[in-house]
């Protein structure tokens, strides 16, 4: 989300500091991540669309409760190992499903540079990153890092990890920017807590519906989601209310 200068100097003048601006705007940020997130579950669970068609090391389970399915990262490594070994994605039967590449002689990657990579990835896409609270400036010197360490990791052991021809030395820096951009994605869900603040949210919201229903709006028959009163965003021209 990105605020013009006019709309930031605005908050300025109601007292907010910029900090207080960035929270807010993280807040706003995870409560929409949460929506997309209760939307794709909600189609996931109604479809009973399975991502894989085989086993994989890391497994996902769309009947598990929202705040589970939130923090459960494993699909997203399940997808990281199927691309990493370039499977086929195909659909059958109305559902995703992932086929063993037809030519695994012709992989970039060999088995055991699959390994290796979702065995480093593991260690940066797990609840521990992101329910993290990290500074962008933090964020970025991680993965500034951690780029330069799985460069240098591939460059090294490129033989082992199949990269013995120049034709697939050529996927080379795409690969590593691949891997960058997954890593960056997790460390940025914990941007200022966001993650954490979204969890709090989901799960109150879960127990207010437990007790009250939500506000419908009587001539569209749909439920409105209110700002928190305390959420400065409210109060630029009704622009995000």
């Amino acid at each position: 989300m990105n605020l013009s200068q006019q709309e930031i100097e605005q908050l300025k003048k109601a007292g907010y500091t910029q900090q207080q601006i960035n929270q807010a705007i993280a807040e706003l940020e995870a409560e929409d991540r949460k929506g997309k997130l209760v939307g794709a579950y909600n189609q996931a669970v109604q479809s009973g669309i399975s991502p894989t068609s085989y086993n994989s090391t890391f497994q996902y389970n769309p009947t598990d409760n929202l705040v589970k399915w939130q923090l459960e990262l494993n699909d997203i490594l399940e997808r990281a190992e199927h691309i990493l070994r370039e499977d086929i994605v195909m659909v059958e039967n109305g559902a995703v499903v992932w086929k063993p590449n037809p030519q695994p002689m012709k992989r970039i990657f060999s088995e055991y540079a699959v390994q290796e990579i979702l065995r480093v990835l593991s260690m940066y896409i797990n609840r521990n990153t992101i329910l993290s609270d990290y500074e962008p400036q933090e964020i970025n010197d991680k993965v500034f890092d951690f780029g330069k360490e799985v460069n240098d990791l591939v460059f090294m052991k490129y033989e082992d990890f199949g990269l013995t021809t120049i034709e697939k030395r050529k996927n080379y820096p795409m690969l590593i920017r691949q891997l960058i951009d997954i890593v960056h994605s997790a460390y940025k869900r914990a941007q200022y807590g966001a993650e954490k603040d979204s969890l709090r949210t989901a799960r109150s919201i879960m127990q207010q519906e437990q007790i009250t229903p939500p506000h419908i709006n009587i001539q569209t028959g749909e439920a409105r989601q209110q700002r928190g009163l305390l959420n400065p965003m409210r109060y630029i021209g009704g622009k995000y209310k």
